[in-house]
Order: C-alpha cells, then sequence, then structure tokens
C-alpha cells in the first residue's frame, strides 16, 4: 500500500476522533491505561531512554518524561503531534518528531533501553510493512533492551463492534469464507489471532517474555444496561485483572494486548 495513502487515511482519522481523552472517558480506557503502565514500570525506570512509536496526544510519554525518564516520542498525525506539543511543551526530558513506524532512519542502532509500540500495528496491513515496523523498532533498541508492541485482538474486534445487529458485515470484513483471518487497508483497525501476532517475530533476534491483555471484554460490555465499576471498585478490579492478565485462555476476548519482548 502507497505510505501517502496510509498516512491520509491516519491523518483524516484522528483530526476527527479524540484521541486524547481515549484513555480516560471509559473504564476500558482506564484499564488500558493502568495495565500498559504497570508493565512499562517493570522494565523502564528513571534516568532510561525510552522510545514511543506511535505516541499518540502524549499520554505515555508525557507521564513518563515527568517521572524521569529521558523520551523520544514519533507520532504520524499532525493532529496528534500538535496536541503531544501542546501537552509537552516546558519539560525538557521529552523529544517529539512527526515519523513513521516502518522507517527510523532518523536514530542510530541501539540507542534506546526500552521501546513501545502502542499503536502502529493496528494500522499496519501489507507484510512488508509489518515486518519493516518490528525490524525497525528491535533496530533501535540496544541488546537486552525490552521492546512493547501493542496489538489489536480480531476476536475482541468482533465482539466489541458487531454485535449490535451488524455480526454479518463484520465477519466478511474480518474473515475469509474459511474462517481465515483478513488483513487490508480498508479496516483501519485491523486484528490478530493471538498465535498469529507471535509468529511475527520467528527468526527475529529477540526472546519473548510474554504476551498479556490489557483491557479485557470491558468495551464490549461497557455500554450494556447496569454495567459499573465504581471508583472504590476499580483499584481493586485493576489488581484483580493483573493477576490474570497474561493467561491464555482469556487473551483472545481481549480488544488491546501487548507483546513483549528483550532484543538478544
Amino acid at each position: 500500500m502507497a505510505l501517502s495513502t496510509r498516512e491520509d487515511m491516519i491523518n483524516g482519522f484522528y483530526e476527527r476522533a479524540d484521541e486524547d481523552s481515549r484513555l480516560e472517558r471509559s473504564r476500558h480506557g482506564q484499564l488500558e491505561y493502568a495495565v500498559t503502565m504497570h508493565y512499562i514500570h517493570f522494565f523502564a525506570k528513571k534516568g532510561d531512554r525510552v522510545l514511543e512509536i506511535g505516541a499518540g496526544t502524549g499520554r505515555y510519554s508525557i507521564a513518563l518524561a515527568k517521572e524521569g525518564m529521558d523520551v523520544t516520542a514519533v507520532e504520524l498525525s499532525e493532529s496528534n503531534l500538535a496536541v503531544l506539543r501542546g501537552r509537552s511543551r516546558g519539560i525538557e526530558n521529552i523529544r517529539s518528531f512527526r515519523g513513521d513506524a516502518v522507517d527510523l532512519r532518523r536514530f542510530e542502532d541501539d540507542s534506546f533501553d526500552v521501546t513501545l509500540v502502542l499503536g502502529p500495528m493496528y494500522h499496519l496491513y501489507e507484510k512488508e510493512d509489518i515486518h519493516k515496523a518490528i525490524d525497525e523498532a528491535i533496530r533501535v533498541t540496544r541488546k537486552d533492551g525490552v521492546i512493547l508492541f501493542a496489538f489489536l485482538s480480531v476476536f475482541g474486534i468482533m465482539y466489541s463492534n458487531y454485535l449490535k445487529g451488524n455480526w454479518a458485515a463484520g465477519q466478511e470484513e474480518n474473515f475469509t469464507k474459511d474462517f481465515r483471518i483478513r488483513h487490508f487497508e480498508e479496516q483501519f483497525f485491523t486484528g490478530y489471532d493471538v498465535t498469529e501476532f507471535e509468529g511475527l517475530f520467528e527468526g527475529k533476534p529477540v526472546r519473548h517474555i510474554t504476551t498479556t491483555g490489557t483491557d479485557g471484554i470491558l468495551e464490549s460490555i461497557e455500554d450494556c444496561p447496569g454495567f459499573e465499576i465504581t471508583e472504590e471498585d476499580f483499584p481493586a478490579f485493576v489488581n484483580w485483572y493483573l493477576a490474570f492478565s497474561e493467561k491464555r485462555e482469556l487473551l483472545g476476548h481481549t480488544n488491546h494486548l501487548l507483546y513483549i519482548c528483550r532484543k538478544q
């Protein structure tokens, strides 16, 4: 797929979307943020060189910079990048660039202790682009450094978006007639089987640490009548979810996941 086409799609979508509040305005967004930060903190510490590719409006990058990490943020969407730069003004230990996950040539090999790829894999469809993004993230991470790749479950997408009288349309969009998973640009958000995504790393110079869910089934049930997680219950729910977030039998039901690996 031509790069300009993908850039146009991404810029057009995020000009309309309220990405800046996505991780705050719903319980599933709050859970995704809390779980993702939990895993980042497990591997990153004050003073570490952190690269976030697909940084959005900077929710993670700015928080990590405020914790004393040396943060570099890369974002393709012009509107998201403008928000990130506005919100990070005056924070000395964060730098931001407009760029694409498939081309990180501005950065040298082995430049970062921890690399976060928390959005680009949602919007890559061609095998060549997918592997370029993975290879570039690995290249710029130092040996023994850790990389966190976010991806979407195709089953989570189906449960969240296509149980509203539109199942057949979603099935046709995301699966072939013999139920193989499809990846094509008109989906915009493309989902994976967990083992399919893990298989992308075969033969690459990384060691798999874990695969974990970050938001469980919340997105698919949050609009149901009677759903409620109170402010008092939410911390307990997060702790409970973290205890089970890596269980293989639950991973397909979550919308957002993390594949975490260490560069060899």
